[in-house]
């Protein structure tokens, strides 16, 4: 009985397993220090319109850099989405969490499923999906170009592995 939990487990356990997140270039640290100088080059700007009387000025600096802010929280918002992908002999699974947190989860035979990819000549892979004879669900849309073509070769290596055996 031992030997067989044994086999199952080795044949749950994951031959690949990968977290894809969005890339963003600009840290936290970075985030807080071009907030810093834009709201100081604001109220630069805001100084020498009151002083010159021209006040209703101030209020469109204030929107400037209130839809700045909004739109930096946006996109780091958006940087929390990810999706976690895992190949074993016995299933394909993509995990996708949304930035408010909702999980939905796309579960693939895998001797059944197919890793189909679209190129562009010039740009490299456009889009990546796993499908079935069922269904599909796009994977790494966000990702930029080096990490799609990183993550299809290794995606579709392990798909091949777990086939072969």
């Amino acid at each position: 009985m031992n030997d067989g939990n044994a086999e199952i487990s080795r044949e749950e356990q994951p031959v690949f397993a990968a977290e894809l997140t969005p890339y963003r270039s600009l840290g936290v640290r970075g985030f807080k220090i071009f907030l810093l100088i834009a709201g100081l080059m604001s109220l630069v700007h805001i100084f020498v319109f009151v002083v010159i009387g021209a006040w209703p000025i101030v209020f469109f600096f204030g929107l400037d850099f209130l839809l700045l802010f909004g739109a930096f929280w946006l996109n780091y918002r958006s940087a929390r989405a990810r999706e976690e992908v895992s190949v074993s002999r016995t299933g394909v699974s993509v995990r996708k969490f949304t930035p408010a947190g909702r999980m939905t989860e796309h579960r693939f035979n895998p001797f059944w499923a197919r890793f189909n990819i679209s190129r562009h000549e010039e740009i490299g892979i456009v889009s990546m999906q796993i499908s079935d004879r069922r269904r599909a669900t796009d994977i790494g849309s966000f990702l930029n170009r080096d990490d799609r073509e990183t993550f299809a070769a290794a995606f579709s290596g392990a798909l091949a592995t777990v086939k072969r055996r």
